[in-house]
Parts: structure tokens; C-alpha cells; sequence
């Protein structure tokens, strides 16, 4: 019997642990990743931020991201799960919206968990049609997904109200234009808004005013770039849209206590 090798997904698992190693900004500052994210969370609790919208998280919580989404959550040493990243496969069918789903039931609990086990004992493998078998079973989490979503409905159903869809909005453009160097100001403008509005409602929605949001994924993006490559300062700060090595550095050292120099130092 033949088998045709399907194109390679490039499927990545790792404990939340293992995310937050290196500093907990890693899984706290906002970010966004070029695959859609699966969260599932079997201890601990804290809060998540979502398209710049917080909410609570606990165990036997599952939360998917979609690619591009900004997002940061809390962790800490009481917090366990797995992490799922899911590069866009022809064929498999993922939500195209945020997910958060609280997963009471045991049944639907241990199919996730034997679920994932088959994913990491297949993407520590060298068998044979590894990467086939990892994007079946991504098949199979996206209609786990899809199926704990149509039983969710009407349990803690809520719409995003008016400010909810104003932020994620407001997260989506910053996505867009993470490096333009755009103000508060701009973004308010080309939403329809004040910054004074955009502030109010980004405070309700997640705790921080539009200028804290933006700045956390700048600097996440910063830190990021700094660890993660060798690129002159004065390059990333050019690439990140700020005006000149030195406010990139006066804003680097505000939010995080540290020149960009030093932070590369200390790893």
C-alpha cells in the first residue's frame, strides 16, 4: 500500500513552562505569532489577554488563538499545560476567532490530553509519514475544537460589547502596523475616536489605556529581537518605527528597567 507524504506541518508542542523559560515576559508581554495557538491549561490559574480583552483562566481551561492575534497571559510556578502551535495547513479547519473554552466535562478533558500525547509522541518521532500523521491529528483538534465550541453555546454565551469591538480592533491595526511608528493618536483617528475614547475603553476592556498596549508589543517585539538575533540596536530600533536609537532607548529603559545593550547582555 502506498502513501503520499503530505505537504510538512510544521506542528510545534511545548509545556507552558518551557514558553515562559528566559523571563515571563515571554508568555505576559503582548505578542502575536505567524501560526494559530492552542492554550491548554491543566493547573494553575490567571488572567489572559485576548485582542485586548482579560479575562480569568484556571484549569481544564482550552484557548485558541488565531494566527496574527495579539495576546499575553500570566503564568506562574502553579501553572501547567501544553501549548500547541499550528502553522495553516490546506484542508484543516480551524476557528477563525478567538476561543475560550472551560472544559467540565471528563470525557471531553481526557480526549484532549490522549489527543495531544499522540501529537508529541508523533513530533518526537522519526517514524515513518511523521509529519502525515501530525496533520491528521490536527484535523482531529480542530474538530475537538469545533465540537466543545457548539457545545459551549448558550453556556456563558456573551457578544463583545461596542469597547470590546473597538479594542480588538484597535489590536488588530497595531498588528498591522506594529513597525509604521503610529501614535495613540493616529490609531484613534483612523478608528474614529479620540485617544481619550480608545484610552477609556482599552482601560475597561483589559486594565491598560491604548498607549500601554502599544507600547507592551513594541517592546515585547524589542526584547524579542534582541535575544534572539545579533541586528545592530540602532537597526532594530530603525525597523520598530522609533525616531532614533536614543528614544528607542529611553523607551526600552521605561519599560523595563534595563538599555537595550544590557538587556542583550544578560541573555
Amino acid at each position: 500500500m502506498k502513501h503520499a507524504e503530505l505537504t510538512k506541518p510544521e506542528i510545534r508542542l511545548s509545556t507552558i513552562q518551557q514558553l515562559a523559560k528566559g523571563g515571563r515576559w515571554r508568555t505576559e508581554a503582548m505578542r502575536s505569532h505567524s501560526s494559530d495557538l492552542l492554550l491548554w491549561f491543566t493547573c494553575g490559574q490567571g488572567r489572559i489577554t485576548i485582542a485586548g480583552v482579560t479575562r480569568g483562566y484556571g484549569a481544564h481551561n482550552a484557548i485558541f488563538i488565531p494566527a496574527g492575534t495579539m495576546h499575553g497571559f500570566e503564568t506562574s510556578a502553579k501553572v501547567f499545560g501544553t501549548a500547541v502551535f499550528l502553522p495553516p495547513s490546506p484542508g484543516i479547519a480551524m476557528p477563525d476567532s478567538p476561543l475560550h473554552l472551560r472544559i467540565r466535562d471528563n470525557t471531553a478533558q481526557n480526549e484532549l490530553s490522549a489527543l495531544l500525547q499522540d501529537m508529541q509522541a508523533e513530533a518526537t518521532s522519526d517514524r515513518p509519514l511523521r509529519d502525515t500523521a501530525l496533520l491528521h491529528l490536527s484535523g482531529l483538534l480542530g474538530i475537538w475544537l469545533a465540537r466543545q465550541a457548539e457545545a459551549a453555546k448558550g453556556e456563558e454565551a456573551k457578544k463583545p460589547d461596542r469597547g470590546e469591538i473597538l479594542v480588538r480592533r484597535f489590536t488588530e491595526m497595531i498588528e498591522r502596523h506594529l513597525t509604521s511608528g503610529r501614535s495613540v493618536a493616529e490609531y484613534a483617528a483612523e478608528l474614529g475616536v479620540t485617544p481619550t475614547h480608545l484610552s477609556r475603553v482599552c482601560n475597561k476592556a483589559c486594565g491598560r489605556p491604548a498607549s500601554a498596549l502599544l507600547a507592551d508589543r513594541l517592546i515585547y517585539e524589542a526584547r524579542r529581537q534582541l535575544s534572539e538575533t545579533r541586528d545592530p540596536i540602532n537597526v532594530i530600533a530603525r525597523r520598530l518605527g522609533y525616531g532614533s536609537p536614543a528614544y528607542f532607548t529611553r523607551a526600552f529603559q521605561h519599560h523595563t528597567g534595563l538599555t537595550p545593550s544590557a538587556f542583550r547582555k544578560q541573555g
